[in-house]
Protein backbone atom coordinates (compact mmCIF):
# COMPACT_ATOMS: atom_id res chain seq x y z
CA UNK A 1 0.00 0.00 0.00
CA UNK A 2 1.23 3.49 -0.83
CA UNK A 3 -0.01 6.68 0.75
CA UNK A 4 0.55 10.30 -0.11
CA UNK A 5 0.62 13.35 2.13
CA UNK A 6 -2.38 14.66 4.05
CA UNK A 7 -2.28 17.83 1.92
CA UNK A 8 -1.18 18.27 -1.68
CA UNK A 9 2.45 19.39 -1.70
CA UNK A 10 2.18 20.89 -5.19
CA UNK A 11 -0.44 21.80 -7.76
CA UNK A 12 -0.62 18.23 -8.97
CA UNK A 13 -3.75 16.72 -10.50
CA UNK A 14 -5.20 13.26 -10.95
CA UNK A 15 -6.42 12.37 -14.45
CA UNK A 16 -8.74 9.35 -14.68
CA UNK A 17 -8.93 7.61 -18.06
CA UNK A 18 -6.66 7.15 -21.09
CA UNK A 19 -9.25 7.09 -23.85
CA UNK A 20 -9.60 9.94 -26.37
CA UNK A 21 -10.61 12.54 -23.78
CA UNK A 22 -8.00 11.40 -21.25
CA UNK A 23 -5.27 11.53 -23.89
CA UNK A 24 -6.41 15.00 -24.95
CA UNK A 25 -6.25 15.98 -21.28
CA UNK A 26 -2.76 14.53 -20.82
CA UNK A 27 -1.48 16.24 -23.95
CA UNK A 28 -2.74 19.65 -22.86
CA UNK A 29 -1.65 19.33 -19.24
CA UNK A 30 1.85 18.65 -20.53
CA UNK A 31 1.62 21.55 -22.99
CA UNK A 32 0.97 23.95 -20.13
CA UNK A 33 3.40 22.45 -17.64
CA UNK A 34 0.80 21.08 -15.23
CA UNK A 35 1.90 18.07 -13.18
CA UNK A 36 -0.47 15.13 -13.06
CA UNK A 37 -0.79 11.41 -12.42
CA UNK A 38 -2.90 9.43 -14.87
CA UNK A 39 -4.95 6.34 -13.98
CA UNK A 40 -6.27 3.79 -16.49
CA UNK A 41 -7.99 0.52 -15.63
CA UNK A 42 -6.96 -1.14 -18.91
CA UNK A 43 -3.44 -2.23 -19.85
CA UNK A 44 -3.04 0.39 -22.59
CA UNK A 45 -4.48 3.59 -24.04
CA UNK A 46 -7.51 3.88 -26.31
CA UNK A 47 -10.50 3.63 -23.98
CA UNK A 48 -13.48 1.93 -25.61
CA UNK A 49 -11.60 1.78 -28.94
CA UNK A 50 -9.23 -0.72 -27.32
CA UNK A 51 -11.38 -3.81 -27.79
CA UNK A 52 -9.21 -5.71 -25.28
CA UNK A 53 -10.05 -3.20 -22.56
CA UNK A 54 -12.38 -5.02 -20.11
CA UNK A 55 -14.60 -1.91 -20.02
CA UNK A 56 -14.71 -1.57 -23.82
CA UNK A 57 -18.13 -1.86 -25.43
CA UNK A 58 -16.59 -2.22 -28.90
CA UNK A 59 -17.59 -4.98 -31.32
CA UNK A 60 -15.77 -6.53 -34.27
CA UNK A 61 -17.63 -4.64 -37.00
CA UNK A 62 -17.56 -1.20 -35.33
CA UNK A 63 -16.48 1.83 -37.35
CA UNK A 64 -16.69 5.56 -36.80
CA UNK A 65 -20.06 7.06 -37.67
CA UNK A 66 -18.37 10.43 -38.23
CA UNK A 67 -15.73 10.76 -40.90
CA UNK A 68 -12.02 10.70 -40.23
CA UNK A 69 -11.39 14.35 -41.15
CA UNK A 70 -14.13 15.68 -38.85
CA UNK A 71 -13.11 13.43 -35.95
CA UNK A 72 -9.29 13.39 -35.72
CA UNK A 73 -7.12 15.65 -33.58
CA UNK A 74 -6.08 18.64 -35.71
CA UNK A 75 -2.46 18.55 -34.56
CA UNK A 76 -2.19 14.82 -35.29
CA UNK A 77 -4.07 13.83 -38.46
CA UNK A 78 -4.66 10.16 -39.18
CA UNK A 79 -2.05 8.77 -41.57
CA UNK A 80 -2.53 8.77 -45.37
CA UNK A 81 -4.53 5.78 -46.52
CA UNK A 82 -6.80 5.71 -43.46
CA UNK A 83 -10.39 5.00 -44.62
CA UNK A 84 -12.99 7.74 -44.49
CA UNK A 85 -14.75 5.80 -41.72
CA UNK A 86 -12.01 3.82 -39.93
CA UNK A 87 -12.69 0.73 -37.85
CA UNK A 88 -11.80 0.13 -34.22
CA UNK A 89 -8.43 -1.48 -35.06
CA UNK A 90 -7.39 1.63 -37.03
CA UNK A 91 -8.44 3.85 -34.16
CA UNK A 92 -6.72 1.79 -31.51
CA UNK A 93 -3.52 2.14 -33.53
CA UNK A 94 -4.15 5.88 -33.97
CA UNK A 95 -4.40 6.49 -30.22
CA UNK A 96 -1.29 4.40 -29.60
CA UNK A 97 0.62 6.53 -32.13
CA UNK A 98 -0.79 9.75 -30.63
CA UNK A 99 0.46 8.60 -27.23
CA UNK A 100 3.88 7.76 -28.63
CA UNK A 101 4.16 11.10 -30.45
CA UNK A 102 3.64 13.10 -27.25
CA UNK A 103 5.13 10.58 -24.78
CA UNK A 104 1.90 10.23 -22.81
CA UNK A 105 2.01 6.64 -21.57
CA UNK A 106 4.68 7.23 -18.93
CA UNK A 107 2.30 9.55 -17.09
CA UNK A 108 -0.31 6.82 -16.54
CA UNK A 109 -0.63 3.96 -14.08
CA UNK A 110 -2.16 1.18 -16.16
CA UNK A 111 -4.31 -1.68 -14.86
CA UNK A 112 -5.16 0.68 -12.01
CA UNK A 113 -8.73 1.42 -10.98
CA UNK A 114 -9.70 4.51 -9.02
CA UNK A 115 -11.96 3.39 -6.17
CA UNK A 116 -12.63 6.62 -4.28
CA UNK A 117 -12.37 10.39 -4.69
CA UNK A 118 -13.22 12.38 -1.55
CA UNK A 119 -12.58 15.97 -0.50
CA UNK A 120 -9.97 16.67 2.16
CA UNK A 121 -8.60 19.92 3.53
CA UNK A 122 -6.69 21.48 0.66
CA UNK A 123 -7.58 19.02 -2.07
CA UNK A 124 -9.00 15.64 -3.02
CA UNK A 125 -7.90 12.23 -1.80
CA UNK A 126 -7.78 9.66 -4.58
CA UNK A 127 -7.63 5.96 -3.70
CA UNK A 128 -6.82 3.25 -6.21
CA UNK A 129 -6.20 -0.43 -6.67
CA UNK A 130 -3.62 -1.80 -9.09
CA UNK A 131 -1.01 -4.47 -9.80
CA UNK A 132 1.02 -3.42 -6.77
CA UNK A 133 -1.88 -3.27 -4.34
CA UNK A 134 -3.87 -0.29 -3.14
CA UNK A 135 -2.70 3.26 -2.74
CA UNK A 136 -3.83 6.82 -2.26
CA UNK A 137 -2.64 10.38 -2.60
CA UNK A 138 -4.03 13.88 -2.25
CA UNK A 139 -4.30 16.11 -5.31
CA UNK A 140 -5.15 19.73 -5.94
CA UNK A 141 -7.92 18.56 -8.27
CA UNK A 142 -9.25 15.57 -10.15
CA UNK A 143 -10.06 15.36 -13.88
CA UNK A 144 -12.65 12.73 -14.80
CA UNK A 145 -12.14 11.41 -18.34
CA UNK A 146 -13.31 7.83 -17.92
CA UNK A 147 -15.90 7.99 -20.71
CA UNK A 148 -19.67 7.92 -21.07
CA UNK A 149 -20.24 4.63 -22.92
CA UNK A 150 -19.25 1.94 -20.44
CA UNK A 151 -22.12 1.48 -17.98
CA UNK A 152 -25.11 -0.14 -19.74
CA UNK A 153 -28.63 1.18 -19.36
CA UNK A 154 -30.79 -1.84 -18.57
CA UNK A 155 -34.54 -1.17 -18.84
CA UNK A 156 -37.01 -3.30 -16.94
CA UNK A 157 -39.92 -5.02 -18.65
CA UNK A 158 -42.91 -6.84 -17.15
CA UNK A 159 -42.46 -10.59 -17.05
CA UNK A 160 -39.41 -12.78 -17.57
CA UNK A 161 -37.62 -13.79 -20.74
CA UNK A 162 -36.27 -17.34 -20.51
CA UNK A 163 -34.12 -17.23 -23.61
CA UNK A 164 -30.73 -15.53 -23.89
CA UNK A 165 -30.82 -11.87 -22.80
CA UNK A 166 -27.82 -9.67 -23.62
CA UNK A 167 -26.98 -5.98 -23.64
CA UNK A 168 -25.15 -4.54 -26.64
CA UNK A 169 -22.23 -3.79 -24.29
CA UNK A 170 -21.63 -7.57 -24.22
CA UNK A 171 -21.77 -7.89 -28.01
CA UNK A 172 -18.50 -8.63 -29.81
CA UNK A 173 -19.28 -10.84 -32.82
CA UNK A 174 -22.29 -11.67 -34.98
CA UNK A 175 -21.50 -15.35 -34.46
CA UNK A 176 -23.61 -15.11 -31.29
CA UNK A 177 -26.70 -14.93 -33.55
CA UNK A 178 -25.99 -18.06 -35.57
CA UNK A 179 -29.27 -19.80 -36.45
CA UNK A 180 -31.28 -17.97 -33.77
CA UNK A 181 -34.54 -16.05 -33.77
CA UNK A 182 -33.36 -12.63 -32.60
CA UNK A 183 -35.06 -9.52 -31.28
CA UNK A 184 -33.02 -6.31 -30.94
CA UNK A 185 -34.58 -3.68 -28.69
CA UNK A 186 -33.51 -0.18 -29.64
CA UNK A 187 -32.70 1.30 -33.04
CA UNK A 188 -29.97 3.77 -32.23
CA UNK A 189 -26.67 3.62 -34.10
CA UNK A 190 -25.50 0.53 -32.22
CA UNK A 191 -28.84 -1.24 -32.58
CA UNK A 192 -28.91 -0.66 -36.33
CA UNK A 193 -25.26 -1.71 -36.72
CA UNK A 194 -25.92 -4.93 -34.83
CA UNK A 195 -29.09 -5.62 -36.83
CA UNK A 196 -27.11 -5.30 -40.07
CA UNK A 197 -24.50 -7.70 -38.67
CA UNK A 198 -27.14 -10.17 -37.56
CA UNK A 199 -29.00 -10.58 -40.87
CA UNK A 200 -26.11 -12.64 -42.22
CA UNK A 201 -26.22 -15.13 -39.33
CA UNK A 202 -29.61 -15.24 -37.60
CA UNK A 203 -32.61 -17.33 -38.59
CA UNK A 204 -34.69 -14.15 -38.25
CA UNK A 205 -34.18 -10.60 -37.01
CA UNK A 206 -36.75 -8.21 -35.58
CA UNK A 207 -36.02 -4.67 -34.40
CA UNK A 208 -38.24 -3.20 -31.67
CA UNK A 209 -38.55 0.60 -31.73
CA UNK A 210 -40.48 3.15 -29.70
CA UNK A 211 -40.03 6.27 -31.84
CA UNK A 212 -39.05 7.32 -35.34
CA UNK A 213 -35.56 8.20 -36.53
CA UNK A 214 -33.80 10.20 -39.21
CA UNK A 215 -31.32 8.23 -41.29
CA UNK A 216 -28.22 9.95 -42.68
CA UNK A 217 -26.11 8.23 -45.35
CA UNK A 218 -22.37 8.13 -44.86
CA UNK A 219 -21.85 9.60 -48.33
CA UNK A 220 -23.62 12.43 -50.15
CA UNK A 221 -22.53 13.56 -53.60
CA UNK A 222 -19.59 11.16 -53.36
CA UNK A 223 -18.18 12.72 -50.18
CA UNK A 224 -18.53 11.88 -46.48
CA UNK A 225 -21.83 13.52 -45.59
CA UNK A 226 -20.50 15.32 -42.51
CA UNK A 227 -17.80 17.12 -44.52
CA UNK A 228 -20.41 19.15 -46.42
CA UNK A 229 -21.11 22.72 -45.31
CA UNK A 230 -18.24 22.67 -42.78
CA UNK A 231 -17.46 26.07 -41.25
CA UNK A 232 -20.67 27.68 -42.51
CA UNK A 233 -23.37 26.64 -40.04
CA UNK A 234 -26.90 27.47 -41.04
CA UNK A 235 -29.49 28.65 -38.50
CA UNK A 236 -31.15 25.64 -36.88
CA UNK A 237 -34.57 25.92 -38.54
CA UNK A 238 -33.09 26.47 -42.01
CA UNK A 239 -30.69 23.55 -41.66
CA UNK A 240 -33.48 21.30 -40.43
CA UNK A 241 -35.70 22.30 -43.37
CA UNK A 242 -32.95 21.82 -45.97
CA UNK A 243 -31.50 18.58 -44.60
CA UNK A 244 -34.90 16.94 -44.13
CA UNK A 245 -35.62 17.44 -47.82
CA UNK A 246 -32.16 16.33 -48.92
CA UNK A 247 -32.51 13.12 -46.89
CA UNK A 248 -35.90 12.38 -48.43
CA UNK A 249 -34.25 12.51 -51.85
CA UNK A 250 -31.41 10.18 -50.86
CA UNK A 251 -32.97 7.77 -48.35
CA UNK A 252 -36.71 8.11 -48.80
CA UNK A 253 -39.20 8.09 -45.95
CA UNK A 254 -38.26 5.63 -43.15
CA UNK A 255 -42.00 5.27 -42.39
CA UNK A 256 -42.27 3.35 -45.65
CA UNK A 257 -39.90 0.74 -44.17
CA UNK A 258 -41.96 0.33 -41.01
CA UNK A 259 -40.48 2.95 -38.66
CA UNK A 260 -42.83 5.28 -36.77
CA UNK A 261 -42.93 8.87 -37.95
CA UNK A 262 -40.48 10.94 -35.85
CA UNK A 263 -42.19 13.14 -33.26
CA UNK A 264 -39.35 15.66 -33.39
CA UNK A 265 -37.32 17.58 -35.96
CA UNK A 266 -34.05 16.31 -37.38
CA UNK A 267 -30.98 16.86 -35.13
CA UNK A 268 -33.13 17.15 -31.99
CA UNK A 269 -31.90 13.61 -31.33
CA UNK A 270 -28.78 11.99 -32.72
CA UNK A 271 -29.46 10.81 -36.30
CA UNK A 272 -28.77 7.24 -37.38
CA UNK A 273 -25.73 7.08 -39.67
CA UNK A 274 -26.66 3.76 -41.21
CA UNK A 275 -28.82 3.42 -44.32
CA UNK A 276 -27.94 -0.26 -44.78
CA UNK A 277 -30.65 -1.08 -42.25
CA UNK A 278 -33.19 0.45 -44.65
CA UNK A 279 -31.80 -1.67 -47.46
CA UNK A 280 -32.20 -4.85 -45.41
CA UNK A 281 -35.73 -3.86 -44.46
CA UNK A 282 -36.50 -3.36 -48.14
CA UNK A 283 -35.09 -6.80 -48.88
CA UNK A 284 -37.16 -8.43 -46.16
CA UNK A 285 -34.09 -9.44 -44.15
CA UNK A 286 -35.52 -7.96 -40.95
CA UNK A 287 -38.75 -6.52 -39.57
CA UNK A 288 -39.70 -3.52 -37.45
CA UNK A 289 -41.75 -4.31 -34.34
CA UNK A 290 -43.31 -1.87 -31.85
CA UNK A 291 -42.38 -1.32 -28.21
CA UNK A 292 -42.35 -4.19 -25.71
CA UNK A 293 -45.46 -4.89 -23.62
CA UNK A 294 -44.12 -7.86 -21.64
CA UNK A 295 -42.00 -10.99 -21.64
CA UNK A 296 -43.55 -14.42 -21.16
CA UNK A 297 -40.97 -17.22 -21.26
CA UNK A 298 -39.57 -17.28 -24.79
CA UNK A 299 -42.47 -15.18 -26.08
CA UNK A 300 -42.31 -11.39 -26.39
CA UNK A 301 -45.60 -9.48 -26.46
CA UNK A 302 -45.63 -6.12 -28.21
CA UNK A 303 -47.59 -2.94 -27.57
CA UNK A 304 -49.79 -3.50 -30.64
CA UNK A 305 -51.05 -6.83 -29.30
CA UNK A 306 -48.87 -9.04 -31.48
CA UNK A 307 -46.28 -11.49 -30.16
CA UNK A 308 -43.45 -13.73 -31.33
CA UNK A 309 -41.05 -16.35 -30.03
CA UNK A 310 -37.32 -15.60 -29.77
CA UNK A 311 -34.13 -17.39 -28.79
CA UNK A 312 -32.14 -14.23 -28.05
CA UNK A 313 -33.05 -10.67 -27.06
CA UNK A 314 -30.37 -7.99 -27.45
CA UNK A 315 -30.85 -4.75 -25.50
CA UNK A 316 -29.37 -1.94 -27.60
CA UNK A 317 -30.62 0.51 -25.02
CA UNK A 318 -27.59 2.71 -24.54
CA UNK A 319 -25.54 3.74 -21.54
CA UNK A 320 -25.75 5.83 -18.39
CA UNK A 321 -23.17 8.20 -16.97
CA UNK A 322 -21.09 6.53 -14.31
CA UNK A 323 -18.60 8.13 -11.93
CA UNK A 324 -18.94 5.54 -9.15
CA UNK A 325 -15.93 6.68 -7.14
CA UNK A 326 -17.30 10.18 -6.46
CA UNK A 327 -20.35 11.40 -4.53
CA UNK A 328 -22.80 12.90 -7.02
CA UNK A 329 -23.19 16.11 -5.03
CA UNK A 330 -19.67 17.15 -6.02
CA UNK A 331 -20.80 17.10 -9.65
CA UNK A 332 -23.94 19.17 -8.99
CA UNK A 333 -25.84 16.12 -10.21
CA UNK A 334 -29.43 17.17 -9.59
CA UNK A 335 -31.14 15.88 -12.75
CA UNK A 336 -30.37 13.32 -15.42
CA UNK A 337 -26.73 14.43 -15.70
CA UNK A 338 -24.21 16.59 -13.85
CA UNK A 339 -24.76 20.31 -14.29
CA UNK A 340 -21.32 21.62 -15.24
CA UNK A 341 -20.17 24.92 -16.68
CA UNK A 342 -19.37 24.15 -20.33
CA UNK A 343 -19.81 20.47 -19.40
CA UNK A 344 -16.36 20.69 -17.74
CA UNK A 345 -16.27 22.71 -14.50
CA UNK A 346 -18.06 21.36 -11.43
CA UNK A 347 -19.15 23.46 -8.50
CA UNK A 348 -20.89 22.36 -5.33
CA UNK A 349 -24.44 23.59 -4.92
CA UNK A 350 -24.45 27.20 -3.83
CA UNK A 351 -20.80 27.76 -4.71
CA UNK A 352 -19.80 30.11 -7.52
CA UNK A 353 -16.33 28.73 -8.28
CA UNK A 354 -15.03 25.34 -9.45
CA UNK A 355 -14.58 22.87 -6.61
CA UNK A 356 -11.54 21.06 -8.02
CA UNK A 357 -13.47 18.40 -9.93
CA UNK A 358 -13.32 18.70 -13.72
CA UNK A 359 -14.83 16.50 -16.43
CA UNK A 360 -13.56 15.87 -19.95
CA UNK A 361 -15.66 14.02 -22.51
CA UNK A 362 -19.05 14.39 -20.84
CA UNK A 363 -20.38 15.98 -23.99
CA UNK A 364 -22.20 14.66 -27.04
CA UNK A 365 -22.78 16.53 -30.27
CA UNK A 366 -23.13 15.46 -33.85
CA UNK A 367 -19.79 16.30 -35.49
CA UNK A 368 -17.93 17.47 -32.37
CA UNK A 369 -15.15 14.93 -32.90
CA UNK A 370 -12.08 14.47 -30.78
CA UNK A 371 -10.92 17.96 -31.67
CA UNK A 372 -13.86 19.29 -29.68
CA UNK A 373 -12.67 17.22 -26.70
CA UNK A 374 -9.13 18.51 -27.30
CA UNK A 375 -10.44 22.08 -27.06
CA UNK A 376 -12.18 21.15 -23.81
CA UNK A 377 -8.83 19.95 -22.48
CA UNK A 378 -7.01 23.04 -23.71
CA UNK A 379 -9.48 25.34 -21.95
CA UNK A 380 -9.12 23.38 -18.71
CA UNK A 381 -5.32 23.32 -18.90
CA UNK A 382 -5.17 27.05 -19.59
CA UNK A 383 -7.44 27.66 -16.62
CA UNK A 384 -5.33 25.52 -14.28
CA UNK A 385 -2.14 27.24 -15.50
CA UNK A 386 -3.60 30.77 -15.19
CA UNK A 387 -2.74 33.12 -12.36
CA UNK A 388 -5.17 33.80 -9.53
CA UNK A 389 -6.54 36.97 -11.12
CA UNK A 390 -7.38 35.26 -14.42
CA UNK A 391 -8.96 32.35 -12.58
CA UNK A 392 -11.12 34.72 -10.52
CA UNK A 393 -12.28 36.44 -13.71
CA UNK A 394 -13.17 33.05 -15.23
CA UNK A 395 -14.96 32.00 -12.02
CA UNK A 396 -17.03 35.17 -12.28
CA UNK A 397 -18.36 33.98 -15.62
CA UNK A 398 -19.25 30.64 -14.06
CA UNK A 399 -21.27 32.47 -11.41
CA UNK A 400 -23.33 34.33 -14.05
CA UNK A 401 -25.86 33.07 -16.57
CA UNK A 402 -24.36 30.21 -18.52
CA UNK A 403 -24.20 30.37 -22.32
CA UNK A 404 -26.79 28.68 -24.50
CA UNK A 405 -25.07 25.68 -26.10
CA UNK A 406 -28.09 24.35 -28.01
CA UNK A 407 -27.53 26.38 -31.18
CA UNK A 408 -31.30 26.88 -31.37
CA UNK A 409 -32.13 23.16 -31.41
CA UNK A 410 -34.77 21.76 -29.03
CA UNK A 411 -33.21 18.48 -27.93
CA UNK A 412 -35.39 15.67 -26.68
CA UNK A 413 -35.71 15.52 -22.89
CA UNK A 414 -34.06 12.10 -22.64
CA UNK A 415 -31.29 10.95 -20.33
CA UNK A 416 -28.96 10.21 -23.24
CA UNK A 417 -29.56 13.76 -24.54
CA UNK A 418 -29.09 15.47 -21.18
CA UNK A 419 -25.48 16.49 -21.94
CA UNK A 420 -25.97 17.04 -25.67
CA UNK A 421 -24.86 20.33 -27.24
CA UNK A 422 -24.70 21.86 -30.69
CA UNK A 423 -21.12 21.44 -31.87
CA UNK A 424 -20.90 24.89 -33.52
CA UNK A 425 -22.27 26.73 -30.49
CA UNK A 426 -20.14 24.66 -28.14
CA UNK A 427 -16.83 25.01 -29.98
CA UNK A 428 -17.47 28.72 -30.50
CA UNK A 429 -17.86 29.17 -26.73
CA UNK A 430 -14.79 27.05 -25.95
CA UNK A 431 -12.67 29.10 -28.33
CA UNK A 432 -13.97 32.36 -26.89
CA UNK A 433 -13.08 31.28 -23.34
CA UNK A 434 -9.65 30.11 -24.53
CA UNK A 435 -9.03 33.50 -26.14
CA UNK A 436 -9.97 35.25 -22.90
CA UNK A 437 -7.52 33.15 -20.90
CA UNK A 438 -4.84 33.73 -23.55
CA UNK A 439 -5.41 37.48 -23.23
CA UNK A 440 -5.08 37.31 -19.46
CA UNK A 441 -1.77 35.39 -19.63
Amino acid sequence: MTHGTAHPTARRYALIGAGPSGLAGARNLLRFGIEFDGFESASDVGGLWNIDNPRSTMYESAHLISSRSTTEFSEFPMPPGTPDYPGHADLRRYFAEFSDEFDLRRHFRFETTVTSVVPVDGGWRVEWSGPHGVGSDVYAGVILANGTLAEPSIPSFPGTFTGELLHSSDYKSARVFEGKRVLIIGAGNSGCDIAVDAVHHAASIDLSVRRGYYFVPKYLFGRPADTLNQGRPLPARIKQWVDTRVLRLFTGDPVRFGFPKPDYRIYESHPIVNTLVLQHLGQGDLRIRPDIARFDGDTVHFADGTSDVYDLVMLATGYVLDYPFLDRRHLNWTGMAPKLFLNIFANDKGESAPNGIYVLGMVEASGLGWQGRYEQAELLARYLAADASAQREFDGRLAKRWPDLTGGYHYLALERMSYYVNKDAYRRELKQQIRRLKGAA
